[in-house]
Order: structure tokens, then sequence, then C-alpha cells
């Protein structure tokens, strides 16, 4: 039960789900570090250090955690693995006396470290596919979908709507494939004892079985380790996870900026799911801010500057290793996966449940789309044979007119100014002109590649 008169963080209850709040809860912690402890012990029993009746009595108390008597032992030693080995070892009155043996500390949470990051990544990457099979839905449903795409927030030219979904999939999909990349390659310290020169357990099992031991440590735990640590693994193997959590934060933050620009009643295109019983504001009862996307642009802030803090552990490591990374790698590796967490799920529903309103859409089409037609009857009619810099002046002008003419509130006249104008039928006939006006004319090879990227995604995803 969660208790509410003390500090709690946010990720406690409300950022995060369930799933990624137990991998990185204290509990889950301590049991991977006994079941290290006890993979320790069985493969050095293969070089028989440990015997059978020890093996089975801390197998057998590897998940009877005792965390208020591991905290009690830490605030007299001040060491809250050690703390927990001693508990440990008190349960086990036949094999606690070999727990940890030839070890040392970071041999033991830094692995533990490694196989939380690997289960962290792999639901993460759970999120992102299922993201990525939403954005391939809607890709798919509005591949065809004309719609005024903008170039600094100013009207541009015509795409679809579904071009536009494939924008933020392909960022996503890029994030997909580097954390698929970090994930086949992370791994653990591996161990090798206080500096990374494994000479503890060469004392035990011989410098020429070395190889072979932390092979079958490797195997048992199902974790690669790298070949060279010192007391710790590479600190940058944090930097370049979190860099890669803060990519999916961009991703997704600029996805929900241009929910926010979209969702403002005067361009009022796309819109957040409201629930019925939603409050937009205390003091406006009108007003459905666009709460979800706003919380995502204000969570992937944080995430961005994690990777700072991971930075100066990686570079500020000195020689073999300082605590100084211990503290703040507390806060930065469980946040960073549990903001990615909430904003991928955030988003997920945003781009499932989001609102289109085809009136707006239409009604921005109609309003600016036939500027940008204006270039292709330029083409046309040098086509036909006339000047192309006298008509470039003719355009301009009834584009300048018309520009006018919405700038009022009044509807854009530059279709009828085109199709009126002698100069211009003199060369193409108002049909003709017709017809180039089209907005579904002027969005290219869009839709074609839009449903071919959503192919891709699905291919990419499995």
């Amino acid at each position: 039960m969660t208790e509410f008169d003390t500090y709690l963080s946010p990720f406690t209850w409300r950022y995060g789900s369930p799933e990624m709040r137990r991998i990185w809860s204290e509990e889950h912690k301590r049991l991977l570090w006994r079941q290290i402890w006890v993979t320790l012990a069985q493969v050095q029993s293969e070089w028989g250090l440990v015997s059978p009746e020890q093996i089975d009595d801390i197998t057998k108390h590897a998940t009877t955690l005792d965390i208020p008597r591991a905290l009690q032992i830490e605030a007299e030693i001040h060491h809250d693995l050690m703390a927990e080995l001693s508990t440990f070892a008190q349960q086990c009155p036949i094999g606690g006396g070999i727990l940890h043996l030839g070890a040392t500390s970071m041999d033991i949470e830094d692995n533990a470290d490694a196989l939380r990051l690997r289960q962290s990544v792999d639901l993460i990457r759970v999120k992102l596919a299922a993201i990525l099979r939403q954005f391939a839905v809607k890709i798919e449903q509005w591949a065809d979908l004309p719609i005024m795409a903008f170039t600094h927030l100013q009207p541009a030219e015509p795409s679809t709507l579904g071009y536009r979904f494939s924008l933020y999939a392909q960022d996503l999909l890029e994030d997909w494939n580097n954390l698929s990349f970090i994930r086949r390659n992370l791994s653990g310290k591996g161990f090798k004892g206080a500096v990374g020169t494994s000479a503890a357990y060469a004392d035990l099992i011989s410098v020429d079985q070395l190889a072979v031991f932390e092979s079958r440590l490797s195997e048992s735990l199902g974790l690669p380790f790298y070949p060279i640590a010192s007391q710790v693994y590479p600190r940058k193997q944090d930097y370049t996870l979190l860099c890669a959590l803060a990519g999916i934060g961009a991703s997704l933050s600029k996805f929900a900026l241009d929910i926010r620009i979209l969702q403002s009643p005067p361009v009022g295109e796309w819109a957040e799911p409201f629930g019925e019983k939603q409050v937009g504001s205390s003091a406006m009862p009108f007003k459905r801010n666009p709460i979800q996307s706003e919380k995502i642009g204000s969570l992937a802030r944080v995430l961005a500057q994690m990777p700072r803090t991971a930075w100066d552990n990686a570079s500020n490591s000195i020689l073999e290793r300082t605590l100084d990374d211990s503290a703040n790698r507390r806060i930065i590796l469980p946040e960073a996966f549990l903001v990615t967490d909430e904003l991928l799920s955030v988003a997920t529903r945003l781009i499932t449940k989001m609102q289109i309103n085809l009136n707006a859409i239409n009604n921005t089409l109609n309003i600016y789309a036939p500027f940008a037609a204006t270039e292709h009857i330029l083409m046309a009619l040098a086509k036909a044979g006339a000047d192309r810099q006298e008509m470039h002046a003719v355009l301009r002008q009834h584009a300048l007119t018309a520009w006018q003419a919405v700038q009022t509130g009044m509807p854009n006249p530059l279709k009828d100014l085109i199709c009126q104008d002698a100069m211009i039928t003199s060369y193409i006939p108002a049909v003709t002109l017709v017809g180039l006006l089209d907005i579904t004319r002027h969005t290219g090879d869009a839709p074609q590649r839009a449903r071919k990227f959503a192919q891709t995604i699905l291919t990419a995803i499995g």
C-alpha cells in the first residue's frame, strides 16, 4: 500500500507501468543479487570449491528476502550489498560461508544492473513495437487523404495525412533499430574482481581456467560479459543506452507538439481523445486542453537531460573506478526507463484514439491549397509557349489579391481569378486550369511511399 504521508517520487505511482516499476524495485534488485551469488557458487562447485549441500542450502533460501533485516545491518555498516549478503548468509547455516567467494561488490551489482537494463529494454521494445503497429494502421488508413503541409508554420503545399504519419513513424523505426542494436550488445561486467584482473578468482581456480570459468558464468546467467572491465563495466554503456531512450523521447515529443498545434481551434484538424467526464480547466468549463500531449513534452524534456549525467559518469570514472556515479545511477537508470515507458504508453493511446476532423482539414485545404497550385500552372503555361517571367508576374498578382481576401475571412478567390484571366486562358483552357488546381494532383507519390513504409514497419518489427 502506498504511503502518502511522506515524499513519493511521481514514478512511484503516477508515471510508468507496474511492470517497469517491478524491474527497478528494491525487491527485484536483491533477488537478482541472490541469483548471481547462487550462480557464482554453482559454477564454483564445478571446480570443487562448493559442496552440493552448500548449493542446496543457498538455493533454498535464495528468494527468502528479509529487507528490514538487511536495512538494519546497512544502518550499521553503510554498505547495501554487504548488508544483503550478511542477511542471506545468516539464513543459510550450511552454505552461507561460501557466498561471494572471490567476488567484489561490483561483480554482483554491475551484472545485476546489466540484467535489469536488458529486461527494461525488452519491455520498451514491446511498447515501441506496439506504437509502430498503430502508426502503420494509421498510415494505411490515411495514405490518400490530402492535407495542407506546413513549413515555417506557414502553409506550403499539399501532402497526405498518411505521409505525415510516416514522418513520425520513420523516426520511431530508427529508434527501434538503434535500441535493437544496443540490446544485442548489452553486457555485464563479468567476474573480474576489484580492478578487472580476476586475480582473486585465479587464486581459487588458476589463471588458465579463468576464461572457461567466466564463460560458464555468462552461459548460466544468460548475459554476455565485456572482455575488458575495471571494477565496473564501462559506464559508456549507460550513456549510449540513455541516448537511445532520449531519442525515443525526441520522436514522441515532436509528435505530441504537432498534436498540440493542430488541436488549436484556429486549425482544429486533430484532437486528443477527450473523456466524457474529463475536465479541461477548473475555471473555464469549455476548455479541451491537450494535456496528454503536454505531458509527453514535459517528461521528454526531463529524459533529454539524463544522458548528460551519464556522460559525466563515463568521462569522470577515474582510473579503475570511483564511486561518484553510484548515487546518481540509482536515479537516472530507473527514471530514464520509467519516463520512456510512460511516454510510449501515452503516445500509443494518442495515435490509437486521436480524432481526425475531416471538415477542418478540407477547410484548411480550401483556404491555402490553391496557392500551391500556382507553380504547377506556371510550368504548364511555360510548356504551352507563354513567357515564364510574364506569367509569373500575372500569377503573383492574382495570388496577392487572393491572399488579401483570405486575410479578411473571405473564401479564397484564386481559382476564379486564374480561370477568368484572358491572358492565361489564351494558353490553357479554363477547364484544364480547373484540373491543374485540383489538390489531389499535387501530392506526388506520397500515398505510394506511405503505404510502402507501413509495410517496412511491419516487416522490421515482426
